[in-house]
């Protein structure tokens, strides 16, 4: 295999849309050969996802509606990283605020990347144990239901394609190595 420089250099660029939570960036680059290309990215501020495991051997999950696709999903607990908040306090704030539950081990799995072609976002997953349920403070405009499944059921779901989040999905199989 060939292991010769792949990188590409900035030329220029542009912001050519800023949102609440993403912004979009259109580059020119130098390729490789000296050529140019335009590269079109959404810039994101980072993300966790909590693989929330309760003392029955279950796992905590939602069903919420994801509007681009026009459907519900079964997803793990997860959220978008605050400015200046580490990883750790957004999972444990995440989980509390969506779910209800607060935990008292607390193990990180990873981080990936789940849309390298077009967006900088990555997620790190975080796998909770202890829980002891409080209560949830939902953020504005977010509908959401929490349930729980038997963690072997769950995993069966993100095999069979019945769980289609990629976070979720390789949460739930890093969280099994880790059992």
């Amino acid at each position: 295999m060939n292991r010769g420089d792949l990188s590409e250099q900035f030329v220029s660029g542009e912001e050519i849309f800023r949102g609440g939570i993403l912004r979009l960036r259109r580059d020119v680059v130098r390729l490789p050969d000296g050529s140019q290309a335009v590269r079109e990215y959404v810039r994101h501020p980072g993300a966790v996802a909590i693989v929330a495991l309760t003392g029955e051997g279950g796992v905590v999950l939602e069903r919420q509606h994801r509007y681009p696709l026009g459907r519900d999903f079964v997803e793990l607990p997860a959220g978008k990283l605050e400015p200046d908040e580490a990883h750790l306090e957004t999972a444990q704030r995440e989980l509390l605020e969506e779910t209800g539950y607060a935990a008292a081990e607390w193990t990180r799995l990873g981080l990936v990347h789940n849309a390298i072609g077009y967006s900088d976002e990555s997620i790190e997953l975080w796998l909770a144990s202890g829980l002891e349920k409080r209560a949830a403070n939902l953020d504005a405009g977010e509908f959401l239901e929490v349930f729980t499944l038997p963690f072997e059921e769950a995993l069966a779901m993100a095999a069979d394609g019945r769980i289609s989040d990629v976070k979720t999905i390789i949460g739930l199989f890093w969280a099994n190595r880790r059992r």
